[in-house]
């Protein structure tokens, strides 16, 4: 029981070990997220097409909650800007423009998506992480921050603009609508937006939003912003959420459910990728599974109290670091801050200038867009970089959890594309070793007359069964240059299917007719277990079948000294001592 305890209630071990310094350490790094999550949260809500309150919501139960599950010192729980897209492109199709129902149906897709976690965490479906390949994520991350921008172009310039995830639909209506731009606000936006840009330029250490938040609320304070009719935020309740139980019936079930599930995987991926960087730079180790059971178990919890989805904050994590957080527990204290919050400061917020929260989400995730990722995916590998590309173009022209799955299905494709033409190198003997490498990389190495040896790197299947076949025999059948002996060097060979098999089984037909032997070397224990349950099982117990390639060239040596009486093997042991 203890240790089930210890397991799956991290935060035992944390107070087991709590101090002093380490409280300082987090209240100090909590207070300072909290102070900046205040803003964020309302302008984050604004993404999703709902009131701003929840936005606070979302940063009060699960930071007391993740705490009690979570395996990371550092991350920072709470909305996010990419998860509110989102959930945007899934209210639109469930409401429509109904707040209240936009509401009710943002609180049931947190609640399904804290489910699918916690579900997933308790199978050790950690794993499924893997699903998103770099690329994937590249192209989603920098296409995601294009359509919030431009979702919030509607509010920095005061016209109607509709709520869409199609960057398209976007951008005609402000081409439609440039005449009635409201040049006050659109001048605010652009003030908003220069002192945000500039402070994080100069000041980075400074929390900018915050500073401009106090000022504005200042300056408002002493002048009416109405007369110029820019809109101001408007009533935001005081007091805390109310405790209530989400109604999941069937029929809401099967509405939310993608959504839900998407964005399960994308936060689970934020998580999981923010987590492991940090413990990794602070030296301690962090349990994915764990990580999907604390965020769902925070989505689940601040669903009962009106919150929106959470996940990981990369903004904010960051502040955590830097501000010197010592562990989770500095969720805690960031969401004391905003409870006193909800309690007594709601009013201050009312007056804001809605152009201000627009300008607030267009800097915090302009960052997010990482041209040197796509540049690096180019220079290293253009298959990755496509499959970047692609994800990228699929998120902004037919939907997001349509351009994810374009995504991960390219990606794959990409992946199958390189198994069914993977390389296939030539083989020499390095001299005086018994190491042999691929001739077109090393110019030193010398082959050996009468014998071809080839090598592998991938895994041996139904992909690339027929590529192999064909190589091999090309290789092998080329007239009077043909060799006696081929040697496959399959120390790269991680996997042998069936139709792999039927190929091999051909290879050795078609080659022991024009009087070739095979040899296969270095095999993995469960590759030769295969083999020996096949059809081909014959072959390996005629001795073509051995530990080594050096082994299998001096056995095949050994028999074409036999054949005319040369010393090959001899010159051999001379050449490679």
């Amino acid at each position: 029981m203890h240790n089930f305890l210890f397991k799956y209630l991290p935060i035992l071990e944390v107070l087991r070990n709590y101090d002093l310094s380490k409280f300082k350490a987090d209240l100090i790094s909590g207070s300072t997220v909290g102070v900046v999550l205040i803003p964020q949260g309302m302008a984050y809500a604004v993404i999703a097409g709902l009131p701003p309150i929840y936005g606070l919501y979302a940063g009060l139960i699960p930071l007391f909650v993740y705490p009690l599950f979570g395996t990371s010192r550092h991350i920072s729980i709470g909305p996010v800007a990419i998860d509110m897209l989102i959930l945007a492109a899934g209210l639109g199709f469930l409401a429509g423009s109904d707040p209240t129902e936009k509401v009710t149906f943002a609180i049931l897709i947190a609640i399904m998506t804290g489910t699918f976690q916690v579900l997933m965490g308790f199978m050790k479906l950690g794993f499924v992480f893997n699903l998103f390949s770099r690329p994937v994520i590249s192209g989603f991350t920098i296409a995601a921050p294009v359509i919030i921008i431009a979702s919030q172009l509607g509010t920095l310039l005061n016209i109607d603009v509709q709520n869409s995830q199609f960057i398209h639909v976007i951008i005609m209506d402000v081409w439609d609508q440039l005449g009635n731009v409201h040049l006050p606000s659109f001048g605010l936006s652009v003030f908003f937006v220069l002192f945000l840009v500039l402070m994080r330029k100069y000041y980075a250490k400074l929390p900018e939003s915050v500073i401009l938040v106090t000022i504005t609320i200042i300056v408002v304070s002493f002048i009416s912003i109405s007369q110029w009719g820019i809109d101001q935020v408007g009533a935001i309740p005081v007091g805390l959420p109310e405790f209530a139980l989400p109604k999941l019936d069937m029929e809401s079930i099967k509405k939310i459910a993608p959504n839900a599930f998407t964005l399960a995987l994308i936060q689970f991926m934020t998580v999981a990728s923010l987590s492991k960087s940090f413990a990794r730079k602070h030296g301690y180790t962090v349990n994915p599974n764990q990580e999907l059971i604390a965020v769902g178990a925070s989505n689940i919890a601040g669903s009962l109290f009106q919150s929106l989805p959470v996940s990981s904050s990369f903004t904010r994590s960051a502040i955590a670091e830097q501000a010197g957080a010592k562990t989770s527990l500095n969720n805690v204290f960031a969401g004391i801050l905003i409870l006193f919050t909800l309690l007594f400061l709601t009013p201050l917020f009312e007056i804001l200038p809605e152009p201000l929260l627009g300008a607030i989400i267009v800097v915090s995730v302009s960052g997010l867009i990482d041209i040197k990722e796509l540049k690096f995916l180019i220079n290293t590998k253009r298959r990755d970089a496509l499959v970047a590309l692609i994800t990228f173009i699929s998120v902004l022209a037919i939907g997001i959890q349509e351009g994810i799955i374009i995504g991960l299905v390219s990606s794959v494709l990409a992946l199958l594309l390189k198994m069914s033409k993977p390389t296939v190198a030539e083989l020499g003997l390095m001299p005086e070793t018994r190491d042999f490498k691929n001739k077109e990389r090393f110019s030193e190495v010398k082959t050996i007359p009468g014998i071809l040896i080839l090598r592998v790197d991938a895994p041996f299947s139904f992909v690339n069964a027929e590529f192999f076949k064909n190589y091999i025999l090309e290789k092998s059948m080329n007239g009077s240059e043909a060799p006696k002996y081929v040697i496959i060097d399959g120390t790269t060979i991680g996997d042998l299917d069936i139709s792999a098999m039927d190929s091999l089984l051909m290879i050795i037909e078609t080659l022991n007719k024009q009087g070739i032997e095979l040899y296969i070397s270095g095999l993995i224990g469960p590759v030769r277990d295969v083999i020996r349950k096949s059809d081909i099982s014959t072959f390996v117990k005629s001795n073509r079948f051995h530990n080594t390639v050096h082994d299998g060239v001096r056995a095949a040596l050994k028999k074409l000294d036999s054949e005319d009486g040369g010393h090959r093997l001899e010159e051999y042991n001379k050449f490679c001592a």
